[in-house]
């Protein structure tokens, strides 16, 4: 996207940011960096089964960034606005992927997290764009950062 933002794609993202400094919001988010390590879906249902509290949080940063990705694949948030400075989303992304087609099967419900699925395909042809070899350095700090987090719970 060449144009700049609207205003009014300029006040949606702000709206956007602030729902995300929720306090509930930002103790589920951080639970989820700390926590969500899955690679199965029987990796899943232990961490963060439904109606645990772990369950409850997955869900909330599903759900908020699932909304948000709405609002940008249909336009409503200005692309390059939101890859600029709406990193987090593509973490939760590559959280989920391992897992998602599983989940999607299970669920019988072929457009969950569709919506963060499509913004981080783009996502990922935006960033290796303007940034070569940031993806591959992120995924790589994320291996060091779940080997770190393993050894501290063992």
């Amino acid at each position: 996207m060449e144009s700049k933002p609207t205003h009014e794609q300029a006040q949606l993202h702000l709206q956007v940011y602030e729902m995300r400094r929720e306090p509930r919001l930002r103790q589920a988010r951080d639970w989820f960096f700390k926590n969500y390590f899955a690679d199965t879906m029987e990796d899943a249902m232990r961490i963060a089964a439904p109606g645990t509290e772990g369950g409850a949080f997955v869900m909330m940063v599903f759900g908020y960034w699932e909304q948000a990705c709405a609002l940008l694949n249909y336009g409503l948030l200005h692309e390059d606005l939101f890859f600029e400075t709406s990193g987090e989303f593509y973490g939760v992304w590559d959280r989920v992927k391992p897992t998602i087609q599983q989940g999607r099967k299970q669920w019988s419900n072929t457009q969950f997290l569709a919506h963060l699925e499509k913004a981080a395909n783009r996502y990922e042809t935006w960033i290796e764009k303007r940034s070569p070899g940031h993806l591959a350095a992120m995924h790589n700090m994320m291996k060091q950062f779940r080997a770190q987090i393993a050894k501290a719970t063992a």
